[in-house]
């Protein structure tokens, strides 16, 4: 069989990792006699966009630190969402201080990238550098990752403050912005402000909102105790509402203790997520609450049917740069003393800045 040109090879193999033929690609990649840059950044890019966020990281650490090749920025852009994915901010750090040193920050989509990243990583200082840094090449994806970074970690006065910088400089926001902005109010519970907000996206800026409008309008709504009003949205929606709006009614539900809406939402959630047992259990929890005893029985009656299992939850934890997996009480993993040991120092400091209860602080980890 001839050999196949390195540049026809690369473009099969980009052509695979972009229909998501991960298979094949691992296959023609192997048989590769000489891969360069563009080789390895189609597999690092094709692992992160079809969700395999940890073979990314590890496709791109072969490439960096083992085959001792040096990224470029599509390279760049494409393995920091997949270190955001699987919380590798510290490995995050080494790619923004390449990246900077080859001058790659200047592309405004390898910034984005950086500032999404360490925004999903919960460190907004260092998103709001990246972010300040590209002053002058802010695109609208630049703009809805701040704001949306702002509203989910709760500082919803910064994520409404750059809106409306971001109505000064003429750019029109877009779906996602919206999304960020009824999030933050709801984060503060400005109710009415997020009324506005919602109303204005088809009324000022022709945005037709879509299912994802409604259930932050519908968290909204069923935070600030106005459950009614949540559901009247719901049965207002154009669109079928979804696992997510109902999730979202029934949670407001359960903080509130409104035993008849909450019946509503689980009875839909029933239907559209038949093996999500956690539904019933929250049901259970508030017929508990209101002393409806039989109710109480009822839904476990119904989950001992359903055979009510909780399945085993895998960690992530990041050592030397480094994303390791494991099971609860798993001692497979070749380095689990090192693992059980920064899980412990964890949360030991947890404990000292007010985690008292050990299953508090434990139930902080996130466990996938």
């Amino acid at each position: 069989m001839p050999r196949r040109d390195t540049a026809v090879s690369n473009a099969l193999l980009s052509a695979y990792a972009r229909a998501g033929l991960l298979d094949a690609a691992e296959k023609l990649f192997g048989e590769m006699p000489d891969r360069n840059v563009v080789s390895w950044t189609a597999m690092v890019s094709g692992y992160a966009q079809n969700g395999r966020h940890e073979e990314a990281v590890g496709a791109f650490l072969k490439m960096w630190e083992g085959a001792g090749v040096q990224p470029n920025e599509l390279t760049v852009s494409s393995v920091l969402p997949a270190c955001a994915a699987v919380g590798a901010m510290e490995l995050g750090r080494k790619v923004e201080e390449y990246a900077r040193g080859k001058g790659h920050l200047r592309n405004v989509y390898v910034a984005n990238a950086l500032l999404e990243m360490y925004a999903k990583c919960g460190s907004i200082q260092r998103a709001w550098q990246v972010f300040q840094g590209i002053r002058r090449r802010r695109d609208l994806c630049s703009w809805n990752s701040m704001i949306m970074a702002f509203a989910l970690h709760g500082s919803w006065r910064e994520a409404l403050a750059l809106f409306h910088k971001l109505r000064m400089t003429g750019v029109k926001p877009d779906g996602i912005t919206f999304v960020g902005v009824i999030l933050a109010c709801t984060h503060g519970g400005l109710v009415d402000e997020g009324k506005l907000l919602f109303n204005s996206m088809e009324a000022e800026f022709s945005l037709t909102p879509r299912i994802e409008h409604y259930g932050c309008m519908v968290d909204l709504l069923g935070r600030a105790g106005l459950l009614n009003e949540a559901y009247s949205m719901i049965a207002s929606m154009p669109v079928e509402p979804d696992a997510v709006i109902w999730g979202a009614l029934l949670g407001a539900c359960s903080f509130h203790g409104n035993v008849e809406l909450a019946e509503v939402a689980v009875n839909k959630l029933i239907f559209l997520e038949p093996q999500n047992t956690g539904n019933l259990v929250i049901l259970s929890n508030i017929y508990a609450s209101s002393g409806k005893w039989d109710g109480v029985a009822q839904v476990w009656k119904l989950l001992k049917e359903k055979d009510h299992k909780k399945s085993a939850g895998y960690s992530f934890i990041e050592l030397d740069g480094r994303m390791h997996k494991f099971l609860v009480e798993d001692k497979s993993h070749p380095r689990f003393v090192e693992v059980y040991s920064t899980l412990d120092s964890v949360t030991m400091l947890m404990k000292l800045v007010g985690l008292e209860n050990e299953e508090e602080a434990e139930s902080c980890f996130c466990h996938l």
